[in-house]
């Protein structure tokens, strides 16, 4: 993973980064994010902080996680989820695809979780515990002829 120093130094050079990598110009970039090549370049250069609307803008326009580029903007803090999202935008070795999935994955699953179960502290899986209709690895399953003497 990379360390503190390998990470870009603020938000417009990691939207740069994250276009160079996707390999589409400037001009791209502003065009499906919905802003002004200028401003985008102004973005990139660190000379204008760009919004929450127009960062979720060009995290839709680049396909990664809104999340993540808030984090690197530092809209958010780095604590628990940030923390996986932070650490898969970072991921020199994803492609911008992967990133995008994981993220959404990731996501996903923390949203399901929300909803199913909203107590924090019962988020550590209780161990299954037999069942009568289950064997355990202390009760063998039954054998066909152990089936054929219960049903007489």
């Amino acid at each position: 993973m990379a360390t503190p120093k390998e990470l870009p130094e603020d938000i417009g050079t990691f939207i740069r980064d994250l276009r160079q990598t996707a390999k589409i110009s400037l001009r791209q970039l502003a065009d499906k994010a919905g802003v002004s090549n200028p401003y985008l370049s102004q973005i990139e250069r660190g000379l204008r902080k760009p919004s929450a609307e127009v960062l979720q803008q060009i995290a839709s326009a680049l396909r990664v996680s809104t999340p993540a580029m808030y984090l690197r903007a530092g809209l958010l803090d780095g604590e628990g989820q940030q923390g996986v999202l932070a650490a898969i935008a970072a991921d020199p070795e994803l492609t911008i695809a992967q990133k995008q999935s994981l993220s959404q994955i990731y996501e996903t699953f923390r949203n399901e979780n929300a909803r199913t179960d909203p107590a924090p502290e019962a988020a550590q899986p209780a161990a299954p515990q037999p069942s009568a209709t289950q064997p355990s690895a202390a009760q063998p399953s039954a054998t066909p002829s152990d089936l054929a003497e219960e049903s007489k």
